[in-house]
């Protein structure tokens, strides 16, 4: 792993094993064999990360066609979650990484300019996870808006 903790092309991705909405726990092993889609965001029902959890409920059927499944991970914990889903009624797991560990193995936690000012905090982000377990794309300080049809241009989903 590079020296600032951000995972690159050919890694081998970080497994977890982490509660979603249900509070039941979602393991990346359980991907095995498929590509997924893996994106962090900084928390559930703010209006940037609603932006980008719709964008993938609306394209999710297409990145299914195309072989991919998405997760999304925020340090909110289930019952935050289990509201955002069905506000928002979207169709993928959303996993709680309340201790940030995850985020930190996959460096989408740490320092980043946030009105230009450094802050600490998750810094939005999504991998693209091939079926053997490696990081086939790492995008880091995505932005919310428009960053679903940019992935599937840019990664030809």
């Amino acid at each position: 792993m590079p020296v600032d903790g951000r995972l690159v092309v050919g890694d081998i991705a970080p497994p977890f094993t982490l509660d979603d909405a249900d509070g039941k726990p979602v393991s990346l092993a359980e991907y095995a064999g498929r590509k997924v889609l893996v994106y962090f965001y900084p928390a559930a029902m703010t209006p940037g990360c609603t932006k980008e959890a719709c964008d993938f409920r609306d394209n999710l059927a297409e990145l299914n066609d195309a072989g991919v499944d998405v997760i999304g991970i925020s340090p909110d914990k289930p019952a935050k979650l289990a509201k955002f889903v069905e506000r928002d009624e979207l169709n993928f797991p959303l996993l709680s990484d309340p201790d940030k560990e995850v985020m930190k193995a996959y460096g989408a936690f740490g320092e980043k300019k946030l009105y230009g000012k450094v802050v600490t905090g998750v810094i939005r982000s999504t991998f693209l996870i091939d079926e053997e377990g490696h990081i086939a794309a790492a995008l880091y300080n995505v932005r919310a808006t428009g960053h679903v049809a940019k992935i599937r241009r840019d990664l030809s989903l």
